[in-house]
């Protein structure tokens, strides 16, 4: 199966306001970019047939083509669901088998869990394969085969709806519990689980945060 990366990107410079509390805005965006690379630098270490980058910020552009990441533009503006959806065109009219939709902001993802995710979602297609997110309320990633087989709306509660939808369209989804790709970095709670999660990643993110003195306690 041939699966193709989808990691939608927010500006930089605007991204994790729900961190506002914790963090300025240049922390803000330093972070995001850090979290960024650690889930560029999983997914090119998974075996996939490729990565694809939906953003308008130069920096993440600049970023995700370090590690080989084809990057467009289309819908970038209009937020994470028509990111994807664009993305999902894309990769449908490419002929790409099989589509992996992921956020830029789970800074725990190993290649290992990303090819768990493509192993669960490995049947005859039409197939669906979801990783919730730790809450299991939102999303983590979502492997959808073709790209276009079921239509995906992200937000704050998106698993269930996920599923319904898999159904609707006459797939039974996968549902894969993972704690890397679980732990997505919205809020200040996130960022102080991440710092105490073991055992510890030599993630980019983490080290960011130790150099702005940000400890679990």
């Amino acid at each position: 199966m041939n699966v193709w990366a989808a990691v939608p990107v927010k500006t930089f410079a605007v991204a994790k306001h729900r961190l506002a509390s914790l963090l300025t805005p240049a922390q803000r965006s330093a972070l995001a970019a850090a979290m960024l690379e650690d889930v560029l630098s999983a997914l090119a270490a998974a075996q996939l047939g490729g990565i694809m980058v939906n953003t308008e910020d130069a920096a993440a552009a600049a970023l995700a083509r370090r590690f080989g990441a084809v990057v467009v533009a289309e819908d970038a503006r209009d937020g994470h669901t028509a990111a994807v959806a664009a993305m999902a065109r894309i990769l449908g009219a490419r002929g790409t088998s099989a589509m992996l939709a992921l956020p830029g902001d789970i800074p725990r993802v190993t290649a290992a869990e990303l090819e768990q995710v493509c192993a669960a979602g490995r049947r005859p297609p039409p197939a669906f394969a979801i990783v919730p997110a730790h809450d299991e309320l939102g999303s983590n990633a979502v492997l959808v085969a073709p790209p276009d087989a079921v239509p995906l709306r992200f937000g704050d509660d998106s698993f269930f709806p996920h599923l319904d939808a898999a159904r609707r369209h006459g797939v039974e989804p996968v549902v894969v519990k993972l704690p890397g790709i679980a732990l997505d970095i919205d809020r200040p709670e996130d960022v102080y689980a991440l710092l105490r999660a073991k055992p510890a990643l030599p993630s980019r993110a983490v080290r960011l945060l130790a150099e702005m003195r940000l400890t679990a306690d």
